[in-house]
């Protein structure tokens, strides 16, 4: 007769014991099941009825609350602080089907535990000090990474690359405020003072510094978030053919008739490993094709969200009144290329050319001239510059940079007032705290794990 383990654990309070399924939904050779808690050894023991050793692999019978059992595997037992969430947790790695890891779960669900909300597990990390949220955003960026400089630069994060920079940036601005909270204290030797602390060369320094952690989270934003580019312009001027040489498969229908595209087609590809989303549209013109209209629409819609607008025109006729008429209407901020397609029917030469209205690019859709010539211009508008010091950042990473270089140089402009000086330069501090998580609202913390996957 099987042995009946316990089906009471004890639990202490104050932290709850979560529990979710980690491995990917469906079928598979394994799955594995995480547990994060208060004192797990005992709830380990009821699951397999042996006492877990720390950090070892236990080969064990997993077994229901009647003591049959459920599934046999590895049990693997992490005391607090030595774990990932820096509670103690518990990871079971049973076979990968899905009826057997939801009987698991629910076997510990019984035993107390609650099925854990997503990213509760890395929001654990974070608040026990084992990861701070620059790092812990860095977890679901490797996970999402689209490419393969991606899921580098996201490591790089993970380790804390992107952290070590802001915490040095946060150490200048902190020495920097307290040389300048200093000088209040003498009115009638503010300047001096700081001049004889060589204060003025720590805030030129400090200036630089942030510019180039700007930039380096800039490209690094690029390798978490993309390009969007938009293919625009009239109907029949080859707008799918170049998204299908693009991207190197037939996604979009081509015929010679216009108005053959009427929503839009996405698709996206590497280049130099920046995801590249490009979205071949409805042609614009008037029309009374109740479903072409609606096409369009969605194509102004695209445009207003796009990165950058790709126009694209016949070389034969060029930039005519219509195109002209499309351009007046794009956001002024928009980052935008003219391309001159089907230049094997105008006997022209693929060539990049700077006008007054931009850099062009002259292809071939169909012969594929020219187009390598497009996607370097693309990463080009998107400010791409290959490094391999870039780590993963996010849009509020850039605001956060942004915002401490805003307030620094109007601190600067304050001088000689120290206090309006010393004001923003506390502004800029809170604004790169908001990095690395020192100083973070619940609904931001809500906001960023809640993206993350059931079980991480």
């Amino acid at each position: 007769m099987a042995q009946k383990p316990p089906t009471t654990v004890r639990r202490e309070s104050g932290i709850e014991t979560i529990a979710a399924i980690a491995t990917a939904t469906g079928r598979g050779a394994i799955g594995v099941l995480r547990v994060s808690g208060n004192s797990l050894s005992d709830f380990a023991e009821a699951l397999c009825g042996k006492r877990p050793v720390a950090r070892q692999a236990l080969l064990s019978d997993f077994r229901a609350a009647d003591g049959t059992v459920i599934d046999s595997g590895l049990l693997l037992y992490f005391p607090a602080p030595h774990s990932f969430t820096g509670d103690d947790v518990v990871e079971l790695q049973g076979h990968g089907g899905p009826v057997v890891m939801q009987m698991l779960l629910a076997r510990c669900l019984e035993l107390g535990a609650r099925l854990a909300e997503p990213g509760e597990f890395t929001r654990r990390a974070y608040l026990n000090g084992k990861l701070d949220l620059a790092q812990a955003e860095a977890v679901i960026d490797l996970i999402d990474a689209a490419t393969t400089a991606a899921a580098r630069s996201a490591v790089r994060s993970l380790r804390g690359e992107f952290s070590k920079e802001i915490n040095r940036l946060l150490g200048n601005l902190i020495e920097l405020r307290a040389l300048v909270e200093a000088t209040l204290d003498f009115p009638d030797e503010e300047v001096d003072f700081l001049e004889a602390a060589d204060a003025f060369a720590r805030l030129d320094l400090l200036q630089q510094r942030l510019r180039k952690v700007f930039a380096r989270a800039q490209q690094g934003r690029l390798l978490q978030g993309g390009l969007h580019v938009v293919l625009v312009g009239q109907p029949n001027v080859g707008k799918s053919s170049l998204l299908n040489r693009l991207v190197g498969d037939e996604l979009a229908i081509v015929t010679p008739l216009p108005g053959t595209t009427r929503d839009v087609v996405r698709s996206t590809l590497q280049v130099e490993g920046i995801p590249l989303h490009v979205i071949d549209t409805a042609g614009l013109r008037e029309t009374d094709d109740e479903i072409e209209k609606i096409g369009i629409e969605r194509t102004w819609r695209e445009i207003e969200r796009a990165d950058v607008v790709v126009l694209l025109v016949d070389a034969r006729s060029g930039v005519g009144d219509a195109e002209r008429a499309i351009l007046a209407q794009f956001p002024p901020h928009l980052g935008r290329l003219t391309v001159y397609n089907k230049i094997d029917l105008a006997a022209r030469a693929a060539e990049r050319h700077a006008e007054a209205a931009g850099v062009s690019i002259a292809v071939s859709a169909k012969s594929g001239e020219g187009v390598e010539l497009l996607r370097q211009e693309l990463l080009r508008i998107a400010g791409w510059q290959p490094a391999e010091d870039v780590f993963i950042a996010r849009e509020r990473h850039l605001c956060a940079l942004a915002a401490a270089q805003e307030h620094i140089s109007k601190g600067r402009e304050q001088l000689p007032r120290l206090e309006l000086f010393a004001e923003e330069l506390r502004l800029a501090q809170l604004a790169l705290s908001r990095i690395t998580g020192e100083f973070s609202a619940d609904d931001l913390l809500g906001e960023i794990f809640g993206r993350f996957c059931i079980g991480k």
